[in-house]
């Protein structure tokens, strides 16, 4: 039995964020959302994904990298709200909150 695949949405932020990225940089991290958010969006045991405390609805960031990608899971899709160099993290979160 195939585990259920999640429909993945970048919101246009995110589009913009990926299209300023070098383009190496940009297909490791789209490739790395896709391997992971498809089959599981769900952080489990030590894993590149981890859940963010304090957001409603829950914020959850995937590791890629010197990247990251933030994202909200509805019950179809896991949707991509940001994606931001590690640097500039602190700053992204603080306008989601």
């Amino acid at each position: 039995m195939d585990p259920k695949k999640h429909k993945i949405i970048f919101s246009q932020s995110a589009e913009r964020d990926i299209e300023r990225f070098e383009i190496a940089a940009a297909r490791q991290l789209v490739k790395d959302i896709q391997n992971y958010l498809e089959t599981n969006p769900l952080p489990f045991g030590k894993s590149r994904i981890k859940k963010l405390t304090g957001y409603k609805p829950p914020l959850y960031r995937l590791r890629s990298g010197d990247y990251r990608a933030y994202y909200r899971i509805t019950p179809d899709a896991a949707v991509v709200v940001a994606v931001t160099n590690k640097k500039d993290s602190e700053k992204i979160l603080k306008k989601m909150k």
